[in-house]
């Protein structure tokens, strides 16, 4: 019962740290102002992690590397201390468990794409002028406006988030089989 309580708060953890430190990223990506709330939340939420990786590595291509890095740095604790817990020999993780912590870095992406889809649509019904609207519409619209382009409209309704829903979904399926593949979990 221990570990099953240690596991869940390790994911738990690692999980919402990763998907801030992807945040982080994606919110330079999408060049959203840094004087936004949210952000000004994130970055100091990650700041100690992300700072000295830039002096390291730099951004490149609109890309922020460090944040990137620093999410898969994140994942391979993750996995060390998840392998720990329930027992195992955390240098078994060795040399997979790199390629196991980008998986799962891919994994909180995808869920964190998924939650923020979900969230701005639910708004839309609820109250579309909340004032989270204009940071999700941002942070969403690079993976949304594709799709808008090829699904049409059904009475008014916006299908392009439940195709996004669909794609997301498939692609954590590959991803969870790979991880699976690769190291039985």
């Amino acid at each position: 019962m221990f570990s099953d309580i240690a596991r869940f708060l390790i994911d738990i953890f690692f999980t919402l740290f990763g998907a801030v430190l992807l945040l982080r990223a994606w919110m330079q990506n999408v060049r959203l102002a840094p004087g936004n709330p949210v952000a000004r939340g994130v970055f100091q939420a990650t700041d100690w992690i992300v700072k000295p990786l830039r002096r390291v590595i730099p951004g490149a291509g609109g890309i922020d590397w460090a944040s990137i890095v620093a999410a898969w740095l994140v994942a391979l604790v993750f996995l060390v201390l998840t392998l720990a817990v329930i027992g195992g020999n955390p240098l078994m993780l060795f040399p997979m468990g790199f390629a196991i912590a980008l998986l799962t870095v891919l994994k909180w992406a995808l869920n964190l794409l998924l939650w923020m889809t979900l969230i701005m649509a639910v708004l839309s019904w609820v109250n579309p002028s909340a004032p989270a609207m204009p940071l999700l519409y941002q942070l969403t619209a690079p993976f949304l406006n594709p799709l808008r382009r090829v699904t049409p409209r059904l009475g008014g309704f916006d299908m392009a988030p439940l195709l996004l829903f669909v794609i997301v979904q498939v692609l954590l399926m590959v991803v969870a089989r790979l991880s699976a593949t690769w190291f039985g979990w």
